[in-house]
C-alpha cells in the first residue's frame, strides 16, 4: 500500500495550543468529544477557542464505517446523567452555539434520539441563550425517532452522507444514502423551520460529476447548509486515501452548492463537519432579516 505526500495546504503548523481548561471540563464531567474520538485536525484550535463537538452514548460505535477512526467495540452502557452533565460544561465554557453528536448505537431500539432530545432540555435550561446543533445517525429509519429529536427544536439537525453514494458499499457499508436522505426530508416536514444539514469528505475516488449530483440531491431533500472536506487516512487499517483535492477544486464545489440554493456552504481541505458551524448558523439568521 503506498501513501501520498501530504500537500502543503493541508499542514498544520505544529505546537501546544492551551486547551487545558476545556480539557479539565470535560474530565470533571466524564465527558467525549468527538474532537478526540475521530481525530479531528483542527481539535487544537476549537480547544483553545473553549469549544468543543460533545459526543454522546460513549466512545463506541455499531457501525463499520471504514473511513472513521471512532472505536468499533462493544456499545456501552448509557449514562444517564451525561444530558446534564452535558449541559454544566455548555455553561461553564460559556458556548454560544452547541454542537452535540453521538455515536451510532443501533443497538438501542430509538438509537439514542431520546438522550438526544434530554441533552437539549438540559442546555435550554442552563444556557437559555445556547444555540443547539445536533449531528445525529440515521436511526436506521426510525421515524417516530426522528421526530423525538425535532419536538426537542434544535437550531440545526445536522446528518451527513459523508461520500457520494456510488462508493458508500467501501465506505459505509452499513448505510443507506436513500434513507439519509429521507431523514434530512422529513426534518423540514416535521419542523420547516428547524435548520438541516448534512456534509460529505472528497478524496475517496469520487468525480466532481458525482458531486454535483450528490449536491443535487441533498438540495432536493430542502438541505440548507453543505460542508465538504477532505478525507485524511486515520490509519493503515482505513480506508485508503486515493487522492487530496487541491483548493480550486474546493472553490470551484462551493460555488456551485451557492448556486444550486444552498443557504451556507463551508467548503474546504480541512472543513469538518462541526468547525466553525456556528458561523453558518450566524450567516443564515442575518440573510432572514
Amino acid at each position: 500500500m503506498s501513501y501520498l505526500r501530504k500537500p502543503e495546504w493541508l499542514k498544520i503548523a505544529k505546537g501546544a495550543p492551551s486547551c487545558g481548561h476545556v480539557n479539565e471540563i470535560l474530565i470533571k464531567h466524564h465527558l467525549n468529544t468527538v474532537c478526540e474520538e475521530a481525530g479531528c485536525p483542527n481539535r487544537g484550535e476549537c480547544y483553545k477557542s473553549g469549544t468543543a463537538t460533545f459526543m454522546l452514548l460513549g466512545k463506541n460505535c455499531s457501525r463499520n464505517c471504514r473511513f472513521c477512526k471512532v472505536t468499533k467495540d462493544a456499545p456501552e452502557q448509557v449514562d444517564p446523567n451525561e444530558p446534564l452533565n452535558v449541559a454544566k460544561a455548555v455553561a461553564e465554557m460559556q458556548i454560544s452555539h452547541a454542537v452535540i453528536t453521538s455515536v451510532t448505537r443501533d443497538d438501542l431500539a430509538d438509537g439514542g434520539a431520546l438522550h438526544f432530545a434530554k441533552t437539549i432540555q438540559a442546555i435550554r435550561e442552563l444556557s437559555p441563550s445556547t444555540t443547539i446543533e445536533v449531528l445525529i445517525p440515521d436511526f436506521l429509519g426510525n421515524e417516530q425517532a426522528l421526530s423525538v429529536v425535532a419536538l426537542a427544536k434544535p437550531e440545526i439537525i445536522n446528518h451527513n452522507v459523508e461520500t457520494v453514494p456510488e462508493l458508500y458499499p467501501d465506505v459505509r457499508p452499513m448505510a443507506i444514502f436513500q434513507r439519509s436522505l429521507e431523514l434530512l426530508e422529513r426534518v423540514k416536514k416535521m419542523d420547516e423551520s428547524i435548520i438541516t444539514k448534512s456534509g460529505l469528505m472528497v478524496g475517496l475516488g469520487e468525480t466532481a460529476a458525482q458531486v454535483e449530483e450528490l449536491l443535487k440531491a441533498l438540495r432536493s431533500a430542502n438541505c440548507d447548509i453543505v460542508t465538504i472536506g477532505q478525507y485524511l487516512q486515520p490509519s493503515k487499517e482505513h480506508l485508503q486515501l486515493v487522492e487530496y483535492i487541491r483548493p480550486d477544486q474546493f472553490k470551484a464545489y462551493e460555488e456551485l452548492a451557492y448556486k444550486l440554493g444552498f443557504k451556507y456552504v463551508a467548503s474546504g481541505p480541512l472543513v469538518r463537519s462541526s468547525y466553525h458551524a456556528g458561523e453558518g448558523l450566524h450567516e443564515m439568521l442575518i440573510a432572514s432579516k
